[in-house]
């Protein structure tokens, strides 16, 4: 909201009921209005010396004294005049006489911008000018103690929110569908299985890790098969040829399931049964295979591509993005919601660490001072360009009108100060004449 928006707003909060509202002061009104009283009393004392002097030469020789007055008057009158003649010429040509360097700044308002814009990129957007300001103000510290305060981290996590609603509003899904997709190609797809995959498993087989899952498949099989003795008898039975009798299946049963029982329970209780060091040998040995068997690395492709098919990789790219764009959305519209809170924490602590750890700062003040000087270092013609161009594209007419009616007030100052001065150099002048010449 402007200024003058604010002024209106405040003005009509304070009106009484019934009560027509405070007209809102215009800026350049005022300005303007200004202006026009500086110049009528600059105008003023221009007529006042031309009064004057025309009073003191009808009468100068009835008072001789008045000749000092004349020459005072006459004096003011000439500086009065120069300086308006001077002050004018800047912006617009004096009583539409096209004198030469006149309407200085309409004639010459590209050259104005261009060697403004040349003293702002020389004096101002210097990386030791920029360097030693930001020293001093201590940019980090500020921030952080605003960071700090908890209405303010409220407020950025507000702002992140929107922003982040905005992005997700103006993004489309299938764009991002490609974008995940290409993803998942380029670093799960494309690559082969086989080595990264065998290179893993090497180092786990290797440093015993997997023994854990075996343990827990042995333990697993060995209760299965003591809970399981009927349906391990009762596939003898199935198998055996009907003319066996019945009571031999029984026995025959028996005795395999104990073989199996017993030979489960070797495995699970000695870690050295021999059962184990093959499976770990064979482990090794598929290890080395996938690193190095180009059999088995097409193996592992051939798998990856029946697991990883164009529409599987699509399917899981499309449900990826409407997860994440869902969880998002909701954590994004609930103020309550454990990302928004733990953001708004962690923007709160960082603020706090910013403000509170003097190494952070510092190095966060050098990081923002590295950053700025090089912007300037490399951006500098460019941002000062903006000055020259913006003022090209200006009417010059219109320009000189805006520059005069910002600073056209205290250039009338000079008509006034020329009116006086002119007057005293006049009188000065005379009577100095006056005392060596008689």
């Amino acid at each position: 909201m402007s200024m003058a928006s604010r002024y209106a707003c405040s003005m009509a909060q304070t009106q009484q009921p019934g009560t027509l509202p405070a007209p809102v002061p215009n800026p350049d009104a005022q300005k303007a209005a200004a202006l026009r009283r500086m110049k009528n009393i600059a105008l003023g004392l221009l007529i006042a010396m031309a009064v004057i002097f025309s009073l003191a030469f009808a009468f100068q020789r009835e008072h001789p004294w008045l000749l000092y007055v004349r020459a005072a008057a006459e004096g003011g009158m000439v500086g009065a005049l120069a300086d308006w003649f001077a002050v004018t010429a800047l912006f617009k040509y004096p009583m539409g006489l096209k004198i030469p360097h006149t309407a200085i700044i309409p004639n010459r308002k590209d050259e104005i911008g261009a060697s403004l814009g040349e003293f702002v990129e020389t004096n101002f957007l210097s990386e030791t000018v920029v360097a030693e300001k930001l020293a001093k103000t201590q940019i980090a510290q500020k921030v952080g103690a605003w960071l700090s305060k908890p209405a303010s981290a409220q407020r950025v996590a507000t702002e992140g929110a929107a922003a982040m609603r905005g992005a997700m509003a103006v993004l489309k899904d299938d764009d991002v569908r490609d974008v995940i997709e290409s993803m998942v190609r380029k670093h799960l797809v494309d690559p082969p299985w086989g080595p990264p995959i065998g290179k893993v498993a090497e180092r786990i087989f290797a440093d015993g890790h997997h023994h854990a899952l075996v343990d827990l498949l042995v333990d697993r099989s060995t209760q299965w098969i003591e809970a399981n003795h009927a349906t391990i008898s009762g596939l003898v039975s199935d198998r055996s040829p009907s003319w066996v009798p019945q009571f031999v299946d029984g026995l025959v049963g028996d005795k395999i399931y104990t073989e199996v029982y017993k030979f489960a329970r070797a495995v699970q209780e000695d870690p050295r049964h021999e059962l184990r060091l093959q499976l770990d040998n064979y482990l090794a040995e598929l290890a080395q295979e996938l690193q190095h068997d180009p059999a088995m690395i097409a193996r592992a492709e051939s798998i990856k591509a029946q697991v990883l098919g164009d529409p599987e990789v699509r399917d899981v790219a499309g449900r990826a993005w409407e997860t994440i764009k869902t969880a998002l959305f909701d954590a994004v519209e609930d103020p309550q919601s454990e990302l928004r809170l733990k953001f708004t924490a962690a923007v709160q602590d960082f603020g706090t660490r910013l403000a509170t750890d003097a190494e952070l700062a510092g190095k966060a003040n050098a990081w923002i001072s590295d950053a700025a000087s090089y912007l300037v270092r490399t951006y500098k013609h460019e941002i000062a360009s903006i000055i020259t161009e913006t003022v090209e594209r200006w009417d010059a007419v219109e320009t000189s009108e805006k520059i005069e009616l910002q600073v056209g007030k205290d250039l009338q100052f000079i008509r006034i100060n020329g009116t006086v001065v002119g007057s005293l150099a006049g009188l000065a002048i005379f009577t100095i004449a006056t005392l060596v010449f008689h």
